[in-house]
């Protein structure tokens, strides 16, 4: 069979299977420009860790503004193919440029907050961790940091009712991380996921403050059966403050609530709320909630 033949049955293919072509449509957002813009906001959030060069006190100025000028730019280009992909209202997509240009100054004036709230993340991961000699070595070395770090940045976009990059954003972070962190999302402050690989936070998951995960924790709906006519729903749990979920441990449903200083045994499988100050367990047979009183007589149980 000749090559005429072989593209000639393809083409037939693009026309007889919809729903995968992207043809004669807006251009969409470089997944390769994104990774590349990803790269050098994380430069911008920890100037001197992902350089191949030492950072001088007297140069930051100069290079955090070339950097910065040039991510504004090249964030703005990606922001107006997503913008005109999926326009958020008429007055944007009336003129997306504009809208671009202006959603990517509020974005990297958010940069000084996210930068505040991940030195928390970095707080508690050192403080959570003994096996840690530094932060310094927390920043340079733990997956969890570029996961947190990609996410809280893509939350800003996505809560500005940007499509398509702030996903690319977190799925390349799930890529090389092995975190699975939506950017709907809403994660408070000193909250540290240990080691992490595995570990799934859902779209519409609220996490409080000083919250701490193991691997392999998911955090995800009861059921997507219902497809699209879910979307916009809650459908993910609400975990409050000072909560520890042990390894392997699963938290289904939007309408669970995990109370504060809880605690969340290793391989648990949660449909229900969990009052405040309470233990999870499951201790081979069945899984037991124990309440703040029965808690201090559980020492038996090493999760």
């Amino acid at each position: 069979m000749k090559i005429t033949e072989l593209t000639d049955q393809l083409i037939a293919s693009y026309a007889s299977v919809g729903g995968i072509n992207h043809l004669d449509g807006t251009n969409l957002p470089s997944k390769s420009g994104i990774v590349g813009l990803t790269t050098d906001l994380l430069a911008l959030l920890f100037p001197g860790f992902f350089d191949n060069k030492v950072t001088h006190s007297s140069e930051i100025k100069m290079e955090t503004a070339l950097l910065m000028d040039s991510v504004a730019g090249r964030l703005e280009d990606e922001l107006v193919k997503c913008l005109a992909h999926s326009p958020p209202n008429d007055t944007i997509q009336a003129n997306p440029r504009a809208a671009a240009q202006e959603i990517s100054m509020q974005f990297l004036g958010q940069l000084p907050k996210v930068r505040e709230i991940l030195a928390t993340d970095v707080d508690a991961a050192f403080d959570g961790d003994p096996a840690a000699k530094s932060e310094e070595e927390i920043i340079v070395s733990y997956p969890f940091v570029e996961a947190i770090s990609v996410q809280r940045m893509a939350h800003v976009l996505y809560a500005d009712g940007v499509a398509l990059l702030p996903r690319i954003m977190t799925e390349w972070a799930h890529e090389r991380t092995g975190m699975d962190l939506h950017p709907g999302a809403q994660i408070g402050h000193h909250f540290f996921i240990d080691h992490g690989t595995g570990t799934v936070i859902g779209e519409t998951c609220e996490i409080g403050n000083h919250v701490k995960l193991y691997h392999g924790v998911t955090l995800g709906a009861r059921s997507t059966s219902g497809g699209q006519q879910l979307a916009g729903t809650k459908r993910h749990p609400t975990i409050e403050d000072h909560v520890t979920i042990y390894p392997g441990a699963t938290i289904l449903g939007g309408q669970t609530v995990i109370g504060t200083h809880s605690t969340i045994g290793g391989n648990v499988f949660i449909m229900d709320s969990v009052k405040p100050h309470s233990l999870v367990i499951y201790d081979g047979l069945d899984m037991r909630v124990l309440d703040k009183q029965e808690k201090k007589k559980a020492s038996d149980y090493h999760i």
